[in-house]
Parts: C-alpha cells; structure tokens; sequence
C-alpha cells in the first residue's frame, strides 16, 4: 500500500511570462491525461529522503522558469479547442512511503496497477483549469531505494520533449544548469489554409475509425475483456536475426535500396503475432497505428529542441490471412510506405483537416484507461508506440543520487497498446511492454518466440 505523506506545490523559482499560449492542432488530439513514467533507484546515494524531497522541490522550481508553460494551466477556447494559461500555479510533488520493496517489481518491472500506484494521477472529473500539468511523486521503499513517478501532461508534450524537460531538470539538481533551452512558440505549426487544399488531396483515413471484429456493430464487448501485461525481451541476435530475414526477402529489383530498421521488423513481427494469437478470421480486417516524429519532416525543419508535440498517427490496414499468409518483409513494408508518406505537404494538409474538424474529442480519449469514448485500437487492432530513438541520457537520470535502475511506462492502457523500449543494460536489445486480452497471452508468447525461431 502506497501512502502519500505531503503534497508540495512547487512554482517557478522566478517571475515568467503571464499570458495565454496557443496549442497546435497536433497538440489537440492528443489525450488530455498525464503520460506517466516510472523511475526506480535501488540504492540511491543519498539515505536522507526530506533532503531527496528538497532536491527535487529546488531544481524543479528552476527547471519551470525556463518551461515555465508546465507551470501553467489548461484551458477550453470557445472553439472546444485547448489552450495553456500561463499562470505560474505550479506543479504538484507528492512525497510517499510503502511497505513494498523494489525486489516485488524487479526485474522485468511490468507496468501493472502497483506501478501506476507509484505514479500521481489527477481526477479528470474536476475542471481541466484546475489540474497541474506536472506530477511528480517520489516514494520510499521499506529497502531503502526509491521511486519517482512523472505525470506530464501529453496534451502540452510528445516523449521527445518529455526527455528533454526531464534532462534538464536533472541538470539543474546536479548543479550544472540548464544546457538546452526549449522552443516554445508552438504557432511556427499554424498553416496558411490559402496555401493547400487538402479536402481535393487528404482523405483523413490516418484519423477514421479501425475496424471491428467481424459481426460486431461496436466495440464495447472488446473492450470488457479482462486484460494483463506482458514484458517480452528481444536480443540483439534475435533482432538482427528478424532483419536479417526480412532484407533478404526483399531483394527484388525495384524494391527498397535500403535495409529495415529495428522498429519496422519488429512492429511487424508484433503485429503478425496479435493476429495469429487472436485466431482471426482470414477476411478479418485489422489496423496497426503507429506514430511518426515530424521534426525534421517539414520544412523548414522544426526549431531544435521544440517543446510541443511533434508526432502524427498513420494507420496501417491488412487482413489476417494477408498478414499470415505474407512473409515479415512484406508487413514492414506497409509500415514503412505508411510512415513515408508523411511529408510536409502531409504535414500541412494533415493539420488544416484537424483545424476545419469541429469535435476532436474521439482522439482526445484513445488512450484514457477504462475509457469508452472515441477510438479504440484493441482486438482485431494494435496501437504501438516505439521508444527506440528516443534520446537516453549519459549517466541516465541521476539527480545526484546515482543512476536509475530502471526506467519505462507507468501504464500500458488498453488491449493491443504497446511500447518498444531500448534495453540499455543489452545494447541493441529491446523491450516490449504489451496489453492484450488475457486469453491471448500465452499464445502470443509462444509465437512471437517460435516466429524468429522459424
């Protein structure tokens, strides 16, 4: 049982600008919940947790006048669009306690509802004026390690900024300032609507509803299945060896000229994997979504160090026999044609069709845990976020207590969602953190083994 000991509200340690602050139209349909992460340290340096507390308390409050956006508030426009009330109400640090120790999570430290406990949540029910954009919660194991559980709000960030603000926070707590300054004009991704005219060019299938399971007129009976996680590791051999298989089944004349990469082969292995354990009909249509960083997609490229989110969604659609019945060079290659069509005319013609929609609610729910509003990427579908390129930190997250032990998602939130996470303790190795509905678990398991093997 966690136990929440003092709740500190912490505002930026200097005056910063007060005013209102646009949100893009890619910031829109992202969910208005907090992403959460997870931090563990099993023998931090310091053995004084009120001095850990004050640490994070300082550092923080200097980290927010250079992000001084995250010390503000939402707020609804009378277009039901959002908008960020740079206030200065600050974040809220939770200092907590629990009997638990690190050994009950370790070592695959699977994001079930324990985990999500070490992590602050907000009651979403209260007006979106009063909830913080920052939750922090740093708790206490009875062996003496400790956790630090973020609750950033994905509305205002992607996972690439997310790093950066927490890389420099860190920074700032080990006394060397801030190294990096965030861009923070997220109105350099407005559009000239003179410009395109995307209702001739732009059919917004990436943002249309996936398909049902057959016979279904909804998708509320998928989404009762009772659900777990799963933690599955891939070895740099076992990657090379999906690559390796992949590019030499793609050697064709007027194929790609160049080789997979690690998310394509093992998206599409994951992919290949659901469908089969799931036992779908050949006809059964399926959608796979994935998202793709734009940054140095436009033109010009985005700023460096743009605080905001950078990503769209691209959808990927097959059947099950089309899927099972193709070798894994053919699936990777529907990924990648996907994720190369954004451009920056797509780019453009993307955001100006999220601009004329008049209800982007459907998106702002994807990923709420428990949710039955908007779409939904479970059974026969997959939502599969990558972590790969995110950028890893030397000396990883040590605000001056030593190195993390661990660090990933707090929550994997629904059937068919899933991250790929770099192992950084295996170079070239990675994680897959995977929800599915339990009575898919097993066989998922034993294919997605014995596929590679094959």
């Amino acid at each position: 049982m966690v136990t929440v000991k003092e709740t500190h509200v912490v505002k930026p340690a200097e005056e910063t600008p007060s005013k209102i602050m646009y949100v893009s139209d890619i910031d829109q349909i992202n969910p208005i919940t907090h992403a959460p992460t997870i931090y563990f340290y099993r023998s931090p340096s310091f053995s004084s947790f009120p001095i850990m507390v004050e640490i994070l308390k300082h550092s923080l409050s200097k980290a927010l006048v250079i992000f001084y956006p995250f010390a503000g508030r939402l707020q609804w426009t009378h277009r039901n669009r959002l908008q960020i009330n740079c206030n200065s109400l600050g974040a809220h640090l939770l200092e907590a306690e629990t009997d638990a120790r690190i050994d009950d999570f370790a070592p695959d430290y699977r994001p079930t509802s324990a985990v999500r406990d070490l992590i602050p949540s907000a009651d979403y029910k209260r007006p979106i004026e009063d909830l913080p954009l920052v939750l922090i919660q740093l708790t206490k194991f009875s062996c003496g390690g400790v956790s630090l559980g973020l609750g950033l709000s994905h509305t205002l960030i992607d996972g690439q900024s997310a790093l950066h603000f927490v890389s420099e926070w860190v920074r700032i707590a080990r006394g060397e300032g801030p190294e990096y300054l965030p861009f923070l004009d997220r109105t350099v991704l407005v559009q000239d609507q003179e410009d395109l005219l995307p209702a001739d060019h732009f059919d917004g299938s990436d943002y249309k509803k996936p398909p049902l399971m057959i016979g279904s007129l909804n998708n509320i009976e998928e989404r009762l299945k009772e659900t777990d996680v799963l933690m599955l590791r891939l070895s740099k051999e076992q990657i090379d060896k999906l690559r390796s298989k992949s590019n030499e089944e793609n050697k064709r004349p007027g194929d790609l000229d160049r080789g997979f990469t690690r998310f394509e082969v093992v998206a599409g292995h994951m992919w290949r994997t659901a469908s089969k354990a799931r036992k779908h009909m050949e006809t059964q249509e399926t959608a796979l979504r994935v998202v793709v960083n734009i940054r140095n997609r436009v033109k010009p490229p985005l700023p460096k160090f743009y605080f905001g989110n950078a990503i769209l969604p691209v959808i990927v659609t097959s059947t099950y026999g089309e899927l099972v019945s193709k070798p894994l060079s053919y699936v990777a290659g529907k990924i990648r044609a996907a994720t190369e069509k954004v451009t920056d005319e797509y780019t453009k013609k993307a955001t100006i069709f999220l601009d004329k929609q008049e209800d982007l609610s459907q998106w702002r729910y994807l990923h709420v845990v428990g949710s039955t509003q908007g779409v939904f990427y479970g059974n026969p579908n997959m939502d599969i976020t990558s972590w790969l390129t995110l950028p890893h930190m030397e000396g990883g997250t040590d605000f001056g207590w030593g190195e993390e032990d661990h660090f990933g998602p707090g929550v994997v939130g629904f059937d068919g969602k899933s991250f790929i996470l770099s192992d950084y303790s295996r170079p070239g190795s990675a994680v897959v953190a995977l929800r599915l509905q339990v009575t898919h678990i097993e066989d998922f398991k034993t294919f997605f083994y014995e596929d590679i093997l094959n």
